[in-house]
C-alpha cells in the first residue's frame, strides 16, 4: 500500500481519502449486485444496533486510512510500520480488558514490551508517536467491533463506507477542479485505490469473526514487516537508534507472545476426573 500511495505525491491526504472511500463504496455496491447481496443489505439496514456498530467501525477505518495516507505522503512510513506492529499487542490488551481473555505471563511481558517501545520514542523525541498510536488504536477498535457484527464482510463494508461516502463525495464536489482534475494515470490510480483498499479489508473482516482477538492480532505483523522494509530500503527514511530500540521492544514482545502461544497450543488439555 505505501508504494501505491506514493503515486499521489502532491495530492492532499484528504483528497486521497475521499477517493478511497467513494470508489470503495461504488465497487462494493457493484459487488453486492453481482453476488445478489441486496437482500442481506436490506436485512442489515433494518437492524438499528448493527447499523450503529457499523457506523462506528466506518468512522474508525476512515480515520485509520486518513492517518496512514497522511503519514506515507509526508515521509512517515516508518511510523505506520511501528503502529501496525503495536496493534497486534493492543489487540491482546483489548482481549484481556474487554473480553476477559486469559492474561498469562507471556501476554503480560509482550504488552509491557510494547508500552516500553512507545515510551522510548516518546521520551527520545519529546512527543507521543501519534501516527503509530492513532493507527494502532483505530484499527484495534475496528477489529474489536467487527468481531461482533453478525453480517457478511461485503454487506458490512458497504454499510461502513456508505456512512462515510456522502462526506467523501461532498469533499470532492467542493474541491477546485472537480472529481477528475489530475492527469489520466493519476485519476485512474485514485479510482483504483478503492479496489486496493477493500480487498485486504474484506479479508480481515472475514477472519475477524472466526479467530480470537489475540490470534487475529498476532497474524497481522506480516504487513508491517513489509512496510518497514519498504520505508527503510525503498523510501530511505532514517532509522535512528531510539526508533530502532522501540521496534526491538515490540519485536521482542511479538516473539515472547508467539512462543507463549505455541507452548499453550502444544499443552494437552487434561480431562477432569
Amino acid at each position: 500500500m505505501p508504494l501505491y500511495l506514493r503515486l499521489f505525491d502532491g495530492i492532499s491526504a484528504g483528497d486521497v481519502l475521499a477517493h478511497r472511500v467513494l470508489w470503495s463504496f461504488v465497487l462494493l455496491a457493484v459487488a453486492a449486485a453481482a453476488i445478489r447481496g441486496w437482500p442481506r443489505l436490506r436485512a442489515a439496514l433494518g437492524r438499528p444496533r448493527l447499523l450503529a456498530m457499523l457506523a462506528a467501525s466506518g468512522l474508525l477505518i476512515a480515520t485509520n486510512w486518513l492517518i496512514y495516507t497522511w503519514a506515507v505522503l509526508n515521509g512517515r512510513t516508518l511510523d505506520t510500520s511501528l503502529g501496525y506492529f503495536m496493534q497486534p499487542l493492543l489487540n491482546v490488551a483489548l482481549g484481556v480488558l474487554l473480553l476477559k481473555e486469559a492474561f498469562p505471563p507471556a501476554k503480560r511481558i509482550a504488552v509491557a514490551l510494547a508500552v516500553t517501545g512507545v515510551a522510548i520514542v516518546t521520551i527520545a523525541h519529546g512527543a507521543l508517536p501519534w501516527v503509530s498510536v492513532g493507527l494502532a488504536f483505530s484499527f484495534g477498535f475496528y477489529g474489536f467491533i467487527r468481531k461482533y457484527t453478525a453480517v457478511d464482510p461485503v454487506t458490512a463494508l458497504i454499510v461502513e463506507t456508505g456512512f462515510v461516502a456522502p462526506l467523501a463525495a461532498g469533499w470532492l464536489a467542493l474541491a477546485p477542479g472537480g472529481l477528475f482534475r489530475h492527469d489520466f494515470i493519476t485519476d485512474a490510480a485514485l479510482v483504483g485505490s478503492g479496489l486496493v483498499s477493500i480487498i485486504p479489508l474484506g479479508m480481515f473482516g472475514f477472519a475477524a469473526r472466526r479467530l480470537s482477538l489475540s490470534t487475529l492480532g498476532m497474524l497481522q505483523y506480516i504487513g508491517p514487516s513489509m512496510v518497514f522494509l519498504v520505508a527503510v530500503f525503498v523510501f530511505g527514511e532514517p532509522l535512528d537508534i531510539w526508533r530502532l530500540a522501540a521496534f526491538a521492544c515490540i519485536w521482542a514482545g511479538l516473539v515472547v507472545f508467539s512462543i507463549g502461544g505455541l507452548r499453550a497450543a502444544a499443552t494437552p488439555i487434561r480431562p477432569r476426573p
